[in-house]
């Protein structure tokens, strides 16, 4: 009987949130762009110290430099432990000639574009994403950044948008750029669906309510359905997590559900309750070689956890910090983090499934997951003496080899 009356749940809230739809996906014409959102430039500043790394401090955006003018700095006795948690983008003004030893903020950053582990090499074999949809809801997008302008295929924003993220945010142009980006992202020619929530406009106190993120993900199931076999979205990114006690999240699992039910596998912080896989992002000293399986280590935020003995070997490890994105100040501009989050990984778990559906269209999720666990690399980390192994790592070509003897 439970089993029964949560079916018809599902099915009344499909077909409510259908009807709330205002626009018909029988009616759409590709590319679709409601709205150009404004842009929320970050002005510049001029610093007269430079900020300190305190690895005792759990803060984030402890040494941000986004848009800073460092010009009349002295930054030779800067440490590389500093640099390695700062953020930067292509506005900030560094100092001509009083630089820390061995930075290059142009190569850091520039290195930083490579989504890594042998990602683009895939991309010169043609395994690009191409004709594999990615769907994406998050907050406003810059919808003609060069980095993806030319993979979005819809750009539609949520009933909650107006009074919640009406100007662009930061956080859309990272994840989009890591998904689809075309110097950065996994999947550099998938076609992108962008669904912009304000989580019903609950963003001052971060009590969101999920109804509204519900709605946005059966619209994008509800346009899936009118696309070409050949050009179906078979993946969604939704950098965000739902608890039992929040506000909508009834409608959001219904919804999720809904999308798996439509062949879409969604991806999401709660990703261990939807599929039960589990995941964590990778950290990467932002002078190493983000190709080199070595060159990586626990994500800054967990490293101390890990190191102190909660270690794991059930968790697809991915890229996350010293990544470079898309950023907010112009079509061109861009943004390094040293740190990063989840948010950062599981886009880059998207285009990865992007790639696989591509080689393999009869993918499941079940078998990704899989196959990307076994087919994993595992290192061994130095760390005090001690000799720890660190994996499974994410191995695009060892994955794509095995699904193209399919």
């Amino acid at each position: 009987m439970k089993r029964k009356r949560g079916l018809l749940f599902l099915v009344v809230l499909v077909l409510l949130l259908n009807a709330c739809s205002s626009t018909k996906a029988e009616e759409i014409q590709f590319p679709k762009i409601d709205r150009i959102p404004p842009v929320q430039g970050m002005p510049m500043e001029r610093l007269t110290k430079m900020p300190v790394y305190d690895p005792e401090n759990e803060n984030g955006w402890q040494v941000n430099l986004r848009s800073k003018n460092l010009s009349q700095l002295d930054l030779t006795s800067t440490t590389l432990e500093t640099l390695q948690h700062a953020s930067f983008d292509t506005d900030t003004i560094w100092p001509e000639e009083k630089m820390p030893t061995d930075f290059d903020p142009d190569v850091v950053m520039e290195t930083a574009k490579n989504p890594g582990l042998g990602m683009r090499t895939l991309h010169t074999q043609g395994i690009d994403g191409r004709g594999i949809g990615i769907a994406i809801v998050d907050q406003s997008l810059m919808v003609d950044h060069l980095e993806y302008k030319d993979q979005l295929r819809l750009y539609e924003e949520g009933e909650d948008v107006v009074g919640g993220w009406e100007q662009i945010s930061m956080h859309g142009p990272s994840v989009v750029s890591i998904a689809v980006g075309k110097t950065i992202g996994v999947a550099p020619m998938a076609d992108l669906y962008f669904i912009a929530s304000g989580y019903c406009n609950r963003t001052l106190d971060q009590t969101w309510d999920f109804s509204c993120l519900a709605k946005d993900v059966l619209r994008l199931v509800e346009i899936n359905q009118t696309l070409p076999e050949d050009r179906k979205i078979r993946v969604m990114s939704l950098a965000i997590s739902w608890a039992p006690e929040q506000d909508g999240y009834k409608e959001i699992v219904a919804a999720v559900e809904a999308a798996k039910n439509a062949g879409i596998f969604v991806i999401s912080s709660s990703l261990e309750e939807t599929y039960g896989f589990k995941f964590h992002g990778l950290g990467r000293d932002i002078l190493d070689d983000p190709d080199q399986f070595e060159s990586y280590q626990p994500g800054y935020w967990w490293a101390k956890d890990f190191y102190e003995g909660n270690r794991f070997t059930d968790r697809l490890l991915v890229p996350m910090d010293a990544r470079t994105m898309a950023w907010v100040n112009g079509q061109d501009a861009y943004a390094f983090y040293g740190e990063g989050g989840w948010s950062w990984s599981i886009p880059y778990i998207a285009g990865m499934y992007a790639l696989a559906a591509q080689v393999y269209p009869e993918i499941t999720p079940d078998v990704f997951w899989e196959l990307a666990m076994r087919t994993g690399r595992t290192i061994t980390l130095d760390h005090g003496g001690e000799k720890i192994p660190f994996g499974p790592i994410l191995d695009p070509q060892a994955l794509i080899a095995v699904l193209q003897e399919k």
